[in-house]
This record gives C-alpha cells, structure tokens and sequence, in this order.
C-alpha cells in the first residue's frame, strides 16, 4: 500500500487546513484508516481513526475533538482530515496511516497501522 499526503503548510492561528491522503495498491474500502501527528520532541500519537466504511470515527486527543474531523471517499481512494481552530499546538508531521481491519472497527493504536505515509509538515505560526 502506497500512501501519499498532500495539503500541509504554513497557517496562521485560528485558520483552517485540509489535508488529504491518496492511497494506492490495495482496494482502499479494505484499509482502515488514521492520522498520527509528531510534534518536535514528541512521540508520534493517533489524533483520527475510521473503519473501513466510514461509519465510524475515533478521536483519542481531546485537544482536536470538535476542532478535527476525518472522513474518507472510497471510490476516490482518499482520507481527508479537516483541521480548524488551529493553533501552534498543532504544529507537527500529519501522517496518513492504513491498517487491515473488519468494516466497523477503527484502530485505535499506532502499533495496528501497517502502512504509512512520509508525512506532510503543518505549521502553525502564532
């Protein structure tokens, strides 16, 4: 499995990012799905995770509920991650990570994802 983030970059506090991850090489209705940050210094921790079929999300970080959301498209072979209310907290490497999975079940550990992404860098000045 393949996969590639896109849409990370410079972002004032209080504005807003879209990232987005486009798999490959594995039919993505198989995959489930999470994003991890690493913050400088930090440990890389599970911020989002979906089941195969989208019907259900899991966020561990208080910090991001409500501020974060992840949804994916299936037939795009893509997960996205709406970020708002950003602030220099969330500045860190957003990886985009798949993991196999029964349909309802999210993983909710980094040790369960097999396949990761190289990461794009978010920036949050303040």
């Amino acid at each position: 499995v393949q996969l590639v983030e896109s849409g990370g970059g410079l972002v004032q506090a209080g504005g807003s990012l879209t990232l987005s991850c486009a798999a490959s090489g594995r039919p993505f209705s198989n995959l489930a799905m999470g994003w991890l940050r690493q913050a400088p210094g930090k440990e890389r921790e599970l911020i989002a995770a979906i089941s195969r079929n989208g019907d259900s999300t899991y966020y561990p970080d208080s910090s991001v509920k409500g501020r974060f959301t992840i949804s994916r498209d299936n037939a795009k072979n893509t997960l996205i991650l709406q970020m708002t209310s950003l602030n220099a907290e969330d500045t860190a490497v957003y990886y985009c990570a798949a993991g196999l999975a029964a349909p309802s079940i999210r993983l909710t550990s980094r040790r369960q994802y097999t396949w990761w992404g190289q990461g794009t860098q978010v920036t949050v000045s303040s």
